[in-house]
């Protein structure tokens, strides 16, 4: 309830408040700065659906996952009509800056790990976790380190434990490692090891004139150059 309580007062002074994925925020808030009156708040895209649902007042709604966008739809939260597919990305494995490259096998990450833990997104909630847990399983990696795992609620804050060596290695998007010096990129999980990641969004409501206009800057050229600055792929999940 605090957290719609938060909310309801950003959108009490914005014209358009948008709910992000963390792993967007770069692009966003470049798109952001844009507009006069646009608030963005940030979070795991689990996080973010389950606070539209319980009518957080969320103009636009950016996930990193197609189910949570189909949870909204579903539920009648966001316009079906107004879903847009606006980017991509690839999984990687990093660890401290310094980290030597390691190959995706049970042993090198078990010797990696130490009597350390491995960060990651919730699994069963955060789509950088949920994404990471396909393609350890479809590697068989996930036995030899589902018992060490440290769960958290976005990427972020993944990539934070392993960028102030509280954990040695973690799982998040690529493009997160290009906001800190503190990570190495050690891995990039092959293509076919999970779904693709697929970054969607929507309107709650498909009247409100000046978050279609935010949305539609968003999928628009510049929108999309923004977003390939960042380092996103294109919005067809078939990245090379």
């Amino acid at each position: 309830m605090a957290l719609i309580l938060t909310q309801a007062a950003l959108a009490a002074r914005a014209e358009v408040l948008i709910f992000a994925a963390a792993s967007l925020k770069e692009p966003i808030d470049q798109i952001a700065e844009q507009f006069d009156d646009v608030v963005v708040s940030y979070g795991g895209s689990g996080t973010l659906a389950r606070q539209v649902t319980l009518g957080a007042p969320a103009d636009i709604v950016l996930l990193a996952n197609t189910e949570w966008m189909d949870v909204l739809v579903a539920g009648g939260h966001v316009e079906a009509d107004s879903v847009v597919n606006l980017a991509s990305n690839r999984l990687v494995l990093i660890g401290p800056q310094g980290t030597i490259p390691l190959n995706l096998e049970p042993d090198a990450l078990r010797n990696a790990i130490g009597n350390g833990r491995f960060a990651v997104g919730l699994t069963e909630a955060v789509p950088a976790g949920i994404y990471a847990k396909e393609a350890l399983q479809h590697l068989d990696l996930w036995e030899a380190i589902q018992d060490r795992l440290a769960e958290v609620d976005n990427v972020r804050a993944a990539l934070t434990l392993v960028a102030r060596g509280q954990t040695p290695l973690g799982i998040v998007y690529r493009t997160d490692t290009r906001i800190s010096d503190d990570v190495a990129e050690v891995a990039v999980f092959p293509l076919n090891s999970h779904r693709p990641i697929q970054y969607l969004g929507a309107l709650t409501d498909d009247r409100n004139d000046e978050a279609r206009m935010v949305l539609d800057v968003l999928t628009g050229v510049q929108g999309q150059a923004i977003f390939a600055a960042s380092g996103f792929l294109p919005p067809t999940g078939n990245a090379k």
